[in-house]
């Protein structure tokens, strides 16, 4: 499995849009620096996912996230590949029985696919729109991340590079 965390907020994220000529759209914007983190672990080979939502991230948060994803996939041995953030490599970190971690070189993010996932979630749940609370990315990002754990086929074209399947 790949791991990694985003930054969702109140900050607008503009993207290109349709609009039939001669219209122009208009789409909001707005800067309120407010944020939550969503971190995913993704298997590329079936699609599968673990997800969660925290107000912040550190390792106490990582060792919560990792027995949330050990306890999802209970019967599997699970290699969980993620860059080397300071709170993946925390003294503290606790690591579940059934999990081992490796991680990524320094600065390539292009090697994780999970990036890809979080490029998915911003173009299509979070490109021109305006949060007026920050409950409301909270609802946006769960219901997003809901969509995927139901859609594995689309989690596994995300992430399925064809590097990746020569160790399938």
């Amino acid at each position: 499995m790949f791991q990694d965390e985003a930054r969702f907020g109140r900050i607008s994220d503009t993207r290109k849009c349709w609009a039939p000529l001669p219209k122009r759209p208009i789409v909001g914007s707005q800067i309120i620096r407010e944020y939550v983190y969503a971190l995913a672990a993704i298997c590329p080979g079936d699609g599968q996912m673990s997800s969660l939502v925290m107000p912040y991230v550190d390792a106490e948060i990582m060792a919560v996230f990792l027995k949330h994803t050990a306890n999802t996939f209970p019967t599997d041995y699970c290699v969980m590949i993620m860059d080397a953030a300071s709170w993946h490599r925390a003294n503290d970190l606790t690591v579940p029985n059934n999990m081992r971690l490796v991680y990524l070189p320094p600065y390539s993010p292009e090697l994780n696919p999970v990036e890809h996932l979080w490029s998915y979630v911003r173009d299509n749940y979070f490109g021109n729109r305006v949060f007026h609370k920050l409950d409301d990315v909270v609802d946006k990002l769960c219901f997003s991340l809901r969509e995927l754990h139901e859609q594995t086929e689309i989690v596994r074209s995300l992430s399925n590079f064809d590097w990746f399947k020569l160790y399938l």
